[in-house]
């Protein structure tokens, strides 16, 4: 399997429902360092996974429209707790919706997966892996 990880990062404000979180249960910030991998058996035509500066280009735009936002304000948030795991699938979920739309290059059309990895800090991450 080949990959390719591209990276960006968000800057959000949230807070959680639930004691199970503690004092993040109040209104917090948030910086993660966001890495998308992208996979695929074979390499493309041009002997890529995917084109780099379009995955960059759109990773940027999806952590643009959820950065310096409070996502307890955001209406496709409403009710939910916007934990990393839930962000991770978020991001990735967009990100496939590029691939499925051309937005990735006609390259992309041969992903067969996509991974999302938001690192909280140098001691603790999460990530959702989802088939195209």
């Amino acid at each position: 399997m080949f990959s390719v990880t591209v990276r960006d990062h968000i800057m959000i404000a949230h807070s959680f429902r639930g004691d199970v979180f503690g004092p993040a249960q109040k209104l917090h910030g948030a910086t993660f360092v966001v890495d998308a991998t992208f996979r695929r058996p074979s390499l493309d035509d041009d002997n890529i996974v995917v084109d780099i500066g379009l995955a960059l280009e759109k990773l940027h735009g999806i952590c643009g429209a959820l950065s310096y936002r409070n996502l307890d304000d955001e209406p496709d948030f409403a009710g939910i707790n916007t934990s990393t795991e839930y962000l991770a699938k978020v991001i990735a979920d967009r990100l496939a919706a590029a691939a499925a739309d051309g937005s990735l290059g006609a390259g992309a059309s041969g992903l067969t997966g996509i991974a999302v990895t938001l690192h909280e800090s140098h001691i603790a991450w999460a990530s959702y892996e989802r088939d195209l």
